[in-house]
């Protein structure tokens, strides 16, 4: 039976493109086989691997809606297209990805120290066309996952090769039009591909949108008796017009459309260059990998959240600027042993990441600077080892015990001498996942282990406040998080699977974003405790039913009884159905729902939740061309994609006032694409 599949726990269809790994890393599992059994080693119940056919079924409005795979997670926006996305999951506002470490092609997307936001995570280079598959995993029960990687982590994959070249047009309302072409050559004993994408975009907004987005791809892989490898050159170019969140009162008198923008002047550009080299090798017992990198970075983001709060005559815009190289490597062996007469697979790896950052926060009028706020030069690097083994105890029993050694240090070189300085941290995160299998249709985990997230390197020297010249304190340097979970993943009834996971996280650090700041801040412990379930459901060989729920509670510990995390959703759902090679026809569906969430700590202002639904359908003329077309926001909701409560005063106004500030999701649109393949 030909089956399509959306993966829940590392589900995928045999059928679809998709290399199986060594050992018990993340491998190709079958949702639904001829006797409805389970198949591979995941570590917990929450972890999973889509491939690339299926993300071609599901309709988005932006890249880093392929997250959205991802059961529970939720990718909104802020701001213009062209910025970071603003992700949702297990009771976090993970901001722009502080608690999501995100690679793509095993480079790292996840930006220390950044101009705005730690752990900023900018997916919209992101080239969908080209994905082989996209791994995730919640929790921080992973050892070769580090930094970031405490709510969840998440691996997009690009292909070694297009099995054909493929030409494509996309033209939708609001002057959508996205244009793409890839093509592999056979050169030089292996397989260059090269392909690129570009984007403009005005939008639905009174101010147009301007974006003008640019995407190169160029890949050489060989396939040789010492293994295979790849060298990988990519490119990302973006500028853009942002319609930043706007206040609720001005609306409400009419003095603002939902669409409008108070300064017309935000907006940005950035830039995301990159040069890869990846080996790997495999034999009946033992794998080696390893992947070097470097990558040029750039961003310079003008915000205007206030408006004249602080400056009546000249607005309250800011300019977020840096310039950033990154350097790093990861190493990787795994061996198949026999422990004492059980199996084994025994897992090392190093890591380095090393990041030179210019990074500097400015007051702008209209673009244009005319102070200068704090200017930093900073360095950081992250070296890390870690090792675990994977025992088969019996044949119902299996555990993975796993150990990582981090070592943080950071210069930061101030424009104010005060907040300058060095140092450095440490930490050894312990991780243990005990796996039962009461059947080949069930299986139970439990897992506990401890992770992380860096906290900015100028957070951790600073000691003057460098506009209120008032003392503040430092950070740590990494704060950990504590995380146990029980979970359960069934095939027992037919053509279905199910997975069920309880979960507790504790984080030593909070990072709250600071909407009136365009920054975030560090506060004191929080913890999570939830509970997720996702199902799959396959009546038909065409067709499939996805469906996750998440119910978390989220507090601050130790500011007094029962305080709100800020922005932290607790409920989310997802409802999809896809439709593949139904009479030449595929589709899908997707109902995505955003749930209130409490925007001070005290929990008496709460914003309002979001159901959104989109659509798609595509129609294979010949095996060479075909015409879809995408539906977003199909029920036309006038809902929002993002909500904050904080001060801010417009032009007309005397005095500050307190509001909430939103960002509407964009109105019903049609988009139509025509592709070739040859």
């Amino acid at each position: 039976m030909r089956l399509i599949a959306i993966a829940i726990v590392m589900s995928v269809n045999p059928l679809v493109h998709g290399a199986e790994s060594f050992g018990n890393s993340i491998e190709e599992i079958t949702v639904f086989g001829g006797n409805n059994a389970l198949s591979g080693d995941p570590v917990n119940a929450t972890e999973g691997t889509i491939y690339g056919a299926q993300f071609a079924l599901r309709p988005i409005t932006r890249p880093a809606e392929l997250l959205e795979f991802v059961p529970g997670l939720i990718a909104t926006q802020h701001s213009g297209e062209g910025k970071g996305n603003q992700y949702f999951l297990r009771g976090f506002n993970l901001d722009h990805g502080t608690d999501l470490a995100i690679r793509v092609d095993d480079l790292p997307v996840n930006m220390p120290s950044h101009a705005h936001g730690q752990g900023y995570a900018d997916l919209n280079f992101l080239i969908p066309e080209l994905i082989d598959s996209m791994s995730y995993r919640k929790g921080p029960y992973y050892a070769e996952v580090g930094d970031f990687g405490t709510a969840a982590s998440s691996d997009f994959s690009y292909v070694d090769a297009l099995q054909e070249g493929i030409a494509s047009i996309t033209l939708g309302e609001n002057d959508y039009a996205r244009t793409f072409a890839g093509y592999t050559f056979d050169t030089l004993g292996g397989k260059l591909t090269a392909a690129g994408a570009h984007t403009e975009y005005a939008g639905p907004w009174q101010l147009d949108q301007d974006l003008d987005k640019t995407t190169g791809f160029l890949k050489y892989y060989q396939d040789t008796a010492l293994g295979q490898w790849s060298i990988t050159a990519a490119s990302y170019d973006n500028t853009w017009n942002s319609t930043d969140q706007i206040p609720l009162r001005a609306v409400q008198n009419g003095a603002l459309d939902r669409f409008s923008a108070i300064d017309d002047s935000d907006g940005g550009e950035t830039h995301r260059h990159s040069l890869a080299i990846d080996w790997q090798q495999e034999t009946e017992s033992a794998a080696w990998s390893f992947n070097a990198y470097g990558m040029d970075y750039g961003l310079a983001l003008f915000s205007n959240f206030t408006y004249f709060l602080d400056d009546p005559v000249r607005g309250d815009q800011f300019e977020q600027f840096e310039e950033r190289r990154v350097y790093g490597f990861h190493g990787k062996y795994q061996r198949d042993l026999d422990f004492s007469g059980f199996a084994s697979t025994l897992t090392l790896g190093i890591q380095n990441r090393t990041d030179d950052i210019d990074v500097g926060l400015y007051k702008t009028q209209q673009r244009l600077r005319y102070l200068t706020t704090r200017e930093d030069d900073v360095e950081q690097s992250l070296n890390s080892v870690y090792a675990s083994i994977d025992t088969e105890w019996t044949s119902k029993f299996r555990s993975v015990a796993a150990l990582r050694a981090d070592h943080y240090e950071y210069d930061v070189d101030s424009d104010l001498n005060l907040n300058s300085g060095d140092g450095n941290d440490d930490l050894l995160s312990p991780k243990f996942s005990l796996i039962y299998a009461q059947s080949d249709r069930t299986e139970y985990f439990l897992s506990a282990g401890q992770g992380f997230h860096s906290n900015d390197a100028r957070g951790t020297t600073i000691t003057q406040d460098p506009v209120s010249g008032l003392a503040v304190a430092q950070v740590d340097p990494l704060a950990k998080a504590r995380s146990y979970e029980l979970g359960m993943r069934t095939a027992a009834i037919a053509n279905t699977q199910v997975a069920v996971s309880l979960f507790s996280l504790k984080l030593d650090s909070e990072l709250l974003y600071v909407g009136d700041a365009g920054t975030t801040e560090a506060l004191g412990e929080s913890k999570r405790r939830g509970v997720e379930i996702a199902a799959l459901y396959a009546p038909k060989p065409w067709l499939l039913i996805d469906a996750d729920v998440t119910m978390t509670k989220a507090r601050l510990l130790g500011v007094g009884a029962d305080h709100h995390i800020p922005n932290s959703v607790e409920r989310t759902a997802s409802l999809g159905m896809i439709i593949e090679g139904f009479n030449k026809w595929s589709g899908g569906l997707r109902v995505r729902y955003l749930g209130e969430a409490p925007l001070i700590e005290d929990n008496s202002v709460i914003s309002d939740s979001t159901l959104l639904v989109n659509a798609q359908a595509t129609y294979q003329f010949s095996p060479a061309w075909s015409l879809g077309v995408e539906f977003m926001n199909l029920l036309d909701s006038q809902d929002n994609d993002i909500t904050y409560f904080y001060e801010s005063q417009l032009a007309n106004e005397v005095t500050p006032q307190e509001d909430l500030h939103f960002h509407p999701v964009e109105p019903r649109s049609v988009r139509v694409t025509l592709q070739a393949r040859f």
